[in-house]
């Protein structure tokens, strides 16, 4: 089983942020965090990197559901997209949830893990 899945897109680096937030959105997600790993590489180790940012993408409902089901479960959240520059393109990639709670034992919430993914599956294929 593959940990993420990712779709590659040919647009700007900005117009790829902004569809993948809208989609996140079509699927009852919003962005809890945004991480611009090329500014900080810059300002901390004055390295100069790629486009790359990690958006933290959180369900309320589901997000809800799991910590009710599983109280270390906000060690996995929130789910993870990256959007990155490769050459003249910007790939997109989710975390496939089942893959990171491969180790929780919690039948319940592996349901709950297939939704998501279906929901993160939905965005990627919607971009």
């Amino acid at each position: 089983m593959g940990y993420y899945f990712s779709k590659t897109l040919h647009t700007s680096f900005d117009d790829a942020i902004a569809r993948v937030t809208e989609a996140l959105k079509q699927q009852g997600f919003g962005v809890l965090t945004d991480i611009d790993v090329k500014a900080t590489m810059k300002k901390k180790l004055d390295v100069d990197f790629r486009n790359y940012r990690i958006l933290g993408a959180c369900n309320p409902p589901f997000a809800h559901r799991a910590l009710e089901l599983e109280d270390k479960i906000g060690t996995m959240l929130p789910c993870n997209v990256i959007v990155q520059q490769v050459g003249d393109a910007v790939e997109v990639a989710a975390v496939d949830p089942l893959a990171s709670m491969a180790g929780v034992n919690n039948p319940a919430l592996g349901e709950i893990g297939v939704q998501v993914r279906a929901k993160l599956q939905a965005v990627i294929d919607s971009l």
